[in-house]
């Protein structure tokens, strides 16, 4: 499958890197990768799209760039466990980087209640 969409640019993957840097007050190893997804609902087409993933704790991240300045963002912990931001698409990757980093932390919090209550 022929890749249409830029790779993410050097002051994209330094931005990525310094919100997460700021958000856990160390640096994290961000890796690049290629994921596929369906750009159009109604399509059944998938398109290769580059995306960044890092791993804090037992939550997985990923930012995937699916079009000049468009991205999608989501956090998981397992197959049936994946959350998004609930806004599908931000066109400015700094705010969908921090949106996720403050929709997982809700959602961590949230998390642990729920773990410690039970």
């Amino acid at each position: 499958m022929p890749k249409t969409i830029p790779d993410f640019t050097e002051r994209e993957l330094w931005a990525v890197e310094t919100a997460v840097k700021e958000r856990y007050c160390k640096a994290v190893e961000i890796q690049q990768a290629d994921v596929e997804l369906r750009l159009n609902p109604v399509e059944p087409v998938l398109t290769a799209c580059p995306a960044v993933v890092w791993q804090e704790g037992k939550c997985t991240f990923l930012v995937a760039k699916v079009g000049e300045n468009r991205f999608r963002p989501q956090f998981f912990y397992s197959v049936r466990e994946q959350y998004g931001t609930g806004q599908t698409e931000y066109n400015d990757l700094v705010e969908c980087v921090i949106t996720l980093l403050k929709i997982q932390a809700d959602h961590e919090t949230k998390r642990l209640a729920a773990e410690q209550s039970t």
